[in-house]
């Protein structure tokens, strides 16, 4: 009782305290009541009780939902029965009691039953358990009809703590007694108030996919009272979620296929079709006609390959779509998308047409059925492009509205694509263009009303990639039309992303030279009307360049006006700093074309215009500036030195602002952002330079050992792995390239000693790791035999488990490159080192594999711990079988029984004799699966294993 009085105690407060602090209070001792033994009784009795209101009802129900779930496994042995009859009468007493508790009480109940096998129901099962219980009390059918809606649901629930080999177990049961099902539904349709649950319930085993025969179900009873249901107003919601799973269920490959369930279809699709007048009827509810337009949406996605043929019954159902797509409501209309999708793909791909044979057939099988869908994607193209336009409030917009204003935007882009793949894009633009007149004809020839112009040039900019460079009728007109826009911002920035998006067009075009000029034009006009019109200008200004720099060579000094212009705020433009690098880009793709003494001066200038405002402010005192103010300047001189792929030009840059990139490394060591701008700056300018930075490399990288041993910013380890790949095979270079490798390797294994100095400092292992892998791949002869090669091993096994994803993603590579050694580098010395240093740690590399795939690291890198493992076992074959074997002995076997341990562990060793790796996979997956399956075994696995009792004593440095 003294139990039962602290719940609900802790219920009142937190449901009418009103302190907030003694609300989380109550809360927080709620939850831990629930994982404790004791909550099993405490709910049970509570929820028997008379006394208990419905605060304590709903708690008490979910606490035992929840207990039965995941901590079955706590009641000792033989105790299903008396929580069956507990269950049982608690499900008669709330059969018309508040529904929250009953459908807890009714989960509980399903998830007994996938923990416990059909044997323990009786002779067939849960179902005729259910079914006998129904005829002794059929006053309660109410409530076992919930039971038997969710018994399927449970079957892929996996907060339910099965067994893999259970839960197979439990889905075969079910599947077996589905025919038993039915019948107890078909018996229920005979009570009038229990019609929609019935129907409710059926669809919940029509999700199990079992292949009864279309035959069978073509005139089942259920089928014909969910159809007949369709004609009811308001539309009943559970004839429509049958008819939903039935056409799903046709098309299901357990089921048999469309070819064995075509009885079945013939009977559904004519039904669903005879609702397409529903969809125009304004009187309609509309959330009935979004479950009719549901029904059409879930016929074109399952049958869409029958629709490709382009038979007449076919079409029939493609015009119901565009039906569906031309309705006002985006909700509605949007249901449609992936259809068209997915049939432009049944259309173009040619896996639809190999049964035809020879590539003639294929060819002219292609052809016929595209002309038949043309009319269709013509029509779909007029229909969606006015779901684009503005708003008349546009302005007025909240920050959701106008997110979801955008991914509706994007999402008629898609459509219009999938238009432009059938129609070809110079056809789709056609019927745009002539959208882009009528709607500027119906407001004057002179765009006053910007909105719907603004829409069409969104649909024009959303197919660009499919418009031929060759089109010579309508892009012409388009681009006379923008150069007449008025000055509205939305308009103004759309007008700018086209012309970028078509940058491939105009460098093309026969009058690219004479067009270009009356672009940029364009471009300048939307740099000066807002900071989004600047962005989408800066970007198109990026395009262009890119594609048309040959035409631009001669334009350069023209070109750095417009960008000293704009990075210095001149003009009125409003380009941000980081727009700004889109402009840097754009120029170092035109400098690039240039001879190279004519780049050299180019890039010269461009340098010195940034270098400029740096060595000012060298002059006042650096640690006092904010890290933008410099790194708005470093990170122009990394795209210059990224995108200017002149090598010789680069190096004398680099070379002769090196005193600059020497101040700022030595007065801000302790700036992330500064150094991290500063070593990207450097990356670039060492992967486009080469070996002509050869005199300013080896300063460089003293700065790095230097400054990283006092202030351990990342950034320097991975300005090193850029060295590494370039110079790491550079013999001329290894003296300092292994020092450089020594001493960041020998720090950093300083810094790290144990999981939670890791945990610390993620980014670090990260950086440091990827360094690592890159040492092995390209300079493997500095790396391996060195002293600091066995450390950064231990550092790694230390790490294994960190929870940081892209650390343990690096820690986890690096391990399986080492395992991996004889694919990149086939020196037998280089192997014998390597082993030398796993082979003693091979059983403690394996536990703690083992340790993450039960549970120490999360499930989703499941994929990269097994393939570590793979390559471990891969090398050291039967040796690592038995690591793995003495790490599984130690899990105990309520955990993970005698069967499965050897299931995984024969996979693992099948390994070694050549078999397929996906066999392990699936092993590995089931071996973690049965070790997560709860809180309490998770624990009880990793207590075992202990992969977290590992310290290393730190190196001397």
């Amino acid at each position: 009782m003294e139990h039962e009085k602290a719940v609900k105690e802790a219920l009142n407060a937190l449901y009418h305290h009103p302190d907030d602090t003694v609300r989380v209070q109550a809360d927080r001792w709620l939850q831990n009541f629930q994982g404790t033994l004791d909550a099993w009784q405490v709910a049970d009795n509570l929820l028997h009780d008379s006394s208990s209101n419905l605060e304590t009802l709903i708690f008490c129900s979910q606490t035992l939902r929840s207990k039965v779930q995941r901590d079955f496994e706590e009641l000792p042995p033989g105790a299903f029965h008396k929580l069956r009859e507990s269950l049982t009468t608690l499900l008669k007493k709330f059969h018309k009691g508040p529904p929250k508790v009953r459908t807890q009480i009714s989960i509980a109940v399903a998830a007994l039953a996938v923990h416990v096998p059909a044997a323990d129901w009786g002779d067939s099962g849960i179902v005729s358990w259910l079914r006998d219980e129904m005829n002794v009390h059929p006053e309660y059918v109410p409530g076992f009809l919930e039971l038997l809606t969710v018994l399927p649901e449970e079957t892929f629930n996996y907060k339910i703590a099965a067994r893999p080999d259970r839960r197979r177990q439990f889905e075969n049961e079910l599947t077996s007694q589905m025919e038993a099902a039915l019948s107890i539904l078909t018996a229920c349709l005979n009570i009038t108030e229990l019609k929609e649950q019935v129907l409710e319930a059926f669809a919940s085993w029509l999700r199990l996919r079992h292949g009864i025969p279309g035959a069978v179900l073509a005139c089942h009873p259920l089928v014909h009272a969910a159809l007949s249901s369709l004609n009811s107003d308001p539309l009943s919601e559970a004839s429509v979620n049958v008819i939903s799973e039935l056409i799903h269920y046709t098309a299901s490959p357990s089921s048999g296929g469309i070819s064995a369930q075509t009885p079945l279809i013939q009977v559904i699709v004519p039904q669903i079709l005879c609702l397409k007048p529903h969809l125009r009827d304004s009187s309609k509810d509309e959330e009935d006609v979004k479950a009719i337009g549901r029904l059409f949406a879930d016929v074109g996605d399952s049958y869409v390959e029958l629709i490709a043929t382009g038979s007449d019954e076919s079409m029939v159902i493609v015009h119901a779509l565009l039906e569906v797509t031309s309705h006002p409501e985006f909700d509605i209309a949007s249901m449609t998308f992936n259809f068209w999708h997915s049939l432009q793909l049944t259309l173009t791909k040619r896996d639809s047409y190999n049964s035809l044979g020879s590539e003639a057939s294929i060819e002219a099988e292609r052809d016929r059925r595209q002309h038949i869908f043309r009319p269709a994607y013509e029509s779909l193209v007029s229909l969606v492009g006015f779901r684009v336009q503005y708003p008349d409030d546009y302005q007025g917009l909240s920050y959701e509205d106008l997110k979801e204003f955008k991914q509706t935007r994007y999402a008629v882009a898609d459509v219009l694509i999938d238009s432009a793949l059938i129609l070809g894009g110079d056809t789709t633009l056609n019927i745009l263009y002539m959208k882009l007149l009528e709607a500027n004809a119906q407001t004057g020839n002179n765009f006053q009303e910007w909105r719907p112009a603004e829409a069409i040039l969104f649909c024009i900019w959303a197919i660009s990639n499919y418009v031929s460079v060759a089109e010579a009728q309508v892009m012409p007109q388009v681009m006379a039309l923008l150069q007449n826009l008025p000055q509205q911002a939305q308009l103004i920035q759309t007008a700018c992303l086209l012309v970028g998006a078509y940058s491939k067009w105009l460098n093309a075009a026969p009058a690219s030279v004479s067009i270009l000029p009356s672009i940029i034009r364009i471009l300048m006009s939307g740099m000066g009307t807002s900071e989004d019109c600047a962005a989408a200008a800066a970007l198109a200004f990026r395009h262009i360049c890119d594609d048309c720099r040959k035409n631009l060579c001669g334009y350069f000094e023209d070109l750095y006006t417009i960008y000293c212009m704009a990075i210095n705020g001149g003009g009125g433009y409003k380009v941000s700093a980081e727009d700004s690098l889109n402009l840097v880009e754009a120029l170092g793709m035109v400098v690039t074309e240039l001879p190279l003494d004519q780049a050299r001066r180019a890039l010269e200038k461009l340098c010195f215009s940034v270098a400029s405002p740096l060595e000012e402010a060298a002059k006042e005192d650096l640690d006092k500036k904010h890290a933008r103010e410099l790194t708005v300047h470093i990170d122009r001189f990394a795209f210059l030195f990224r995108y200017v792929n002149h090598p010789e030009a680069v190096a004398a840059e680099i070379n002769k602002h090196w005193a600059i990139f020497r101040v700022i490394f030595d007065a801000r060591p302790w700036d992330m952002r500064t150094m991290e701008s500063l070593c990207r700056a450097c990356k670039y300018a060492v992967r486009t330079s080469g070996r002509y930075i050869i005199n300013t490399i080896g300063e460089m990288l003293a700065k790095i050992q230097f400054h990283y041993q006092q202030h351990h910013q990342p950034c320097f380890l991975y300005l090193s792995s850029e060295v590494i790949k370039i110079f790491g095979s550079d013999p001329s270079c290894a003296d300092y390239l292994k020092n450089l490798i020594e001493t960041l390797f020998a720090h950093t294994t300083c810094l790290m000693t144990s999981i939670k100095e890791v945990t610390a400092r993620p980014d670090i292992a990260d950086d440091c790791f990827l360094l690592a892998s890159r040492c092995l791949r390209y300079c493997p002869h500095l790396f391996i035999p060195s002293p600091i090669f066995s450390p950064i091993v231990d550092c790694a096994i230390v790490g294994m488990t960190v929870q940081h994803r892209e650390a343990c993603h690096s820690i986890l590579t690096f391990l399986s490159d080492v395992f991996d050694l004889e694919k990149s580098v086939n020196e037998e010395q280089f192997v014998r080192i390597r082993d030398s240093v796993i082979i003693p740690r091979g059983a403690t590399i394996t536990r703690i594999l083992i340790s993450s795939l039960a549970g120490a690291l999360p499930s989703s890198r499941l994929d990269t711990v097994t393939y570590t493992l793979l390559a471990l076992t891969r090398t050291y074959g039967l040796q690592a079988v038995g690591w793995a074997k003495e790490s599984v002995s130690l899990i105990p076997r309520t955990a993970v029984t005698e069967t499965e341990a050897t299931k995984f562990l024969q996979a693992l060793s099948n390994v070694t004799y050549g078999a397929d790796v996906n066999c392990l996979i699936g092993h590995a997956e089931e071996l973690s699966d049965v070790c997560r399956r709860n809180r309490t075994v998770q624990e009880l696995v990793q207590a075992a294993l202990k992969p977290l009792e590992l310290n290393l004593v730190a190196p001397v440095s």
